[in-house]
């Protein structure tokens, strides 16, 4: 390992007192559901400052199992699943084509939480995705608008070309289509909450569907895991 870097990485701290709360957390006081927990640790992540909670990884496999893992962003969580969105054509949209299974994650240093999801995706309907995306900024519909998302790029000026037309076209016609933009929904199976502890006592409590959920839809089974 390069010595600067190792000294580097000595020197940082995780959840530094001064930037970090590490809140209690009873996991016997939480609901029989994951989605109120998360809506709830997610509003509290955002009153604590933490910048961009939005975000989140997203790790998908290739046909061969391969497997890669990106930063997207959260459209909605909801009794139909945790939603995110891209370019069918995208590396991400040809993973989910070929295996339709997908995890989360969420970090969010600022509380010491972490919240994990996993589970198969399913595609919206398009009109879904177009309304989702015209509701957004212009910004997103013209990033939506320029395409071609993982493909090889012959220059920076190439890109910048495609991206003033797509800019101008945006804010021209906010209501264009963007046809291979599509709405993703994660229906988890699995959703694990994480609470750092400062004595590294952290509190993991993992959902899982339980075997009623398979027929209702409904139920799940809660366990601690130890950190």
């Amino acid at each position: 390992m390069d010595s600067d870097l190792h000294e580097l990485l000595r020197s940082l701290r995780v959840w530094d007192p001064e930037t970090t709360e590490l809140p209690p957390f009873d996991p016997d006081a939480a609901p029989d559901e994951p989605l109120p927990l998360f809506t709830r640790w997610f509003a509290e992540t955002v009153a604590a400052g933490q910048r961009e909670p939005h975000t989140v990884s997203l790790a998908t496999a290739d046909a061969d199992g391969t497997p890669d893992v990106r930063i997207v962003m959260l459209h909605g969580a909801d009794a139909g699943g945790w939603s995110f969105a891209g370019h069918a054509e995208s590396r991400k949209g040809r993973h989910l084509a070929a295996r339709p299974y997908a995890a989360l994650a969420f970090h969010w240093p600022v509380l010491g939480r972490q919240v994990r999801v996993r589970g198969p995706v399913t595609v919206a309907p398009a009109e879904q995705a177009q309304a989702d995306l015209h509701a957004r900024s212009t910004g997103a519909l013209a990033a939506a608008l320029t395409g071609r998302q993982s493909r090889a790029l012959g220059s920076l000026a190439e890109l910048a070309d495609a991206s003033a037309t797509a800019w101008d076209r945006a804010a021209a016609h906010p209501g264009t289509p963007a046809p291979t933009w599509t709405l993703y929904r994660l229906r988890p199976d699995e959703v694990e909450f994480f609470q750092g502890d400062p004595h590294r006592r952290h509190v993991r409590l993992a959902y899982r569907r339980g075997s009623s959920a398979e027929a209702a839809g409904t139920g799940w089974d809660r366990r601690l895991l130890w950190p």
